[in-house]
């Protein structure tokens, strides 16, 4: 006879109900991530092949400024649409109303994004893309397309459909290499053919989820800005530190390197990839995680949120563990393998291992979020982000050490905020029940 225990909200479990693994969604929501992590590979390799090293370094730059910028001010309108979809799904209420508002919040954060880059543009030029004004455009035209893929990203996650999620994330990888593929095998070599291809690609799967009616939803009451910008300010702070941190690393190289060959902001660049393939692989775990932890907490069953939490924090440990082993290992082999080398194994190890930390931090940051911890996460992402500024500063005369080193210790002082803020929330939560 199985033994039943009761969660904070009185309803009976059995062990197997209690036995959640992955949040759901996530399979499918991988299937996408894989294709975009592998095509992310393609598209370096496609693009260091036709423009080689030293000219691929512009597009090297507008990967991470581009991925720096959109999660950061985009991210949070995914997440938060999605719990806001979520809840009403869990109330039984139509989000007809609180799409049409987001649309208008996601609208006016594009207008204000797209001016800032005008107002910058010489800036871009010059200090990051060597001069190239069709980089900067792409830029902005990035802008534009990933408010479009994270709106609509976070529709499919808060309506349950993983598998149109999945083809959304999977379609942008996809389409961008094989457009780039046609480019190279017809022996183009202007940057900015494969910088647009880089960045309109995205629109093409949102299309097509779109036009077989994937997003449509019932009506329902009318939606306040209350409901979906409650904790919208803290969100976007967090996201924006958080985004900035992950992507700060080939940024750094090149504002810093001026000195230093075009080559060089490629070659870290190639390395930042390889280290964050389970990074990429957390990413479907992440697009399930707040819709579900959501729930729970709107629920207020806090032994199955622990639970599940808990068994989560173990996959994360293992995968950032095997993933920094195995960069250690195997992963100077395979950047020569793949990209012609150039990074040895101290750095490729380094990054891997604040990617893992950054990974971990990454998953508690969302059981925070779900608890309406919005300000935590905003807290530490931030310090964490100081933290990566002052490293860099003090940390070494060595270019990319600093870096490592200031990636490394960032990683930690997140962990270590939300890791607190995650403990006294709970424990606040446990309290009042």
């Amino acid at each position: 006879m199985s033994q039943q225990q009761q969660d904070s909200s009185g309803t009976p479990q059995t062990e197997n109900q209690k036995r959640i693994d992955l949040p759901e969604g996530t399979i499918a929501i991988s299937i996408g991530l894989i294709i975009a992590g592998l095509t992310i590979y393609a598209f370096f390799k496609i693009g260091q092949e036709a423009l080689g090293q030293d000219g691929f370094k512009p597009l090297v730059s507008l990967w991470f400024v581009m991925f720096a910028i959109t999660p950061g001010f985009f991210l949070p309108v995914e997440q938060e649409i999605s719990r806001a979809i979520s809840h009403r799904r869990e109330l039984g209420q139509g989000a007809g109303p609180v799409l049409k508002k987001v649309v208008i919040l996601c609208a006016g954060i594009v207008v204000g994004l797209i001016a800032l880059i005008v107002v910058l543009s010489p800036t871009f030029n010059d200090s990051l893309f060597e001069g190239q004004p069709i980089v900067t455009a792409s830029l902005a035209i990035a802008i534009a397309v990933y408010g479009v893929f994270y709106l609509v990203k976070g529709v499919c996650s808060g309506l349950g459909k993983f598998t149109s999620y999945g083809f959304i994330v999977g379609a942008d990888g996809g389409i961008r290499v094989v457009v780039c593929l046609i480019l190279f095998v017809a022996g183009v070599t202007q940057l900015g053919a494969y910088a647009l291809a880089a960045v309109v690609a995205p629109i093409i799967g949102v299309l097509i989820v779109f036009f077989l009616g994937e997003l449509k939803m019932q009506d329902g009451p009318p939606a306040s800005w209350s409901e979906i910008t409650p904790n919208l300010g803290w969100l976007l702070g967090g996201s924006i530190f958080a985004a900035a941190l992950v992507n700060a690393g080939p940024i750094t190289v090149a504002l810093l390197g001026d000195s230093a060959p075009a080559k060089q902001v490629t070659l870290f660049g190639n390395a930042v990839l390889l280290s964050r393939v389970p990074l990429f692989l957390f990413q479907a775990v992440q697009a399930a995680l707040l819709p579900r932890l959501t729930r729970l907490a709107a629920r207020r069953a806090i032994n199955e949120f622990r639970s599940g939490l808990k068994q989560l924090v173990v996959l994360v440990i293992g995968v950032g563990v095997l993933g920094t082993i195995g960069a250690f290992a195997i992963g100077p082999n395979v950047l020569d393998l793949v990209y012609g080398g150039g990074i040895d194994r101290r750095t490729i190890t380094l990054l891997a291992l604040a990617s893992a930390i950054y990974m971990l931090a990454l998953a508690l940051a969302q059981a925070v979020i779900a608890l309406n911890g919005h300000k935590h996460v905003a807290l530490g992402w931030s310090l964490a982000f100081v933290a990566y500024v002052l490293t860099v500063w003090q940390a070494s005369d060595d270019l990319f050490l600093r870096v490592e080193i200031a990636l490394v210790v960032s990683s930690v002082v997140g962990l270590i905020s939300l890791a607190a803020s995650l403990r006294m929330q709970l424990r606040s939560l446990s309290t009042a029940l």
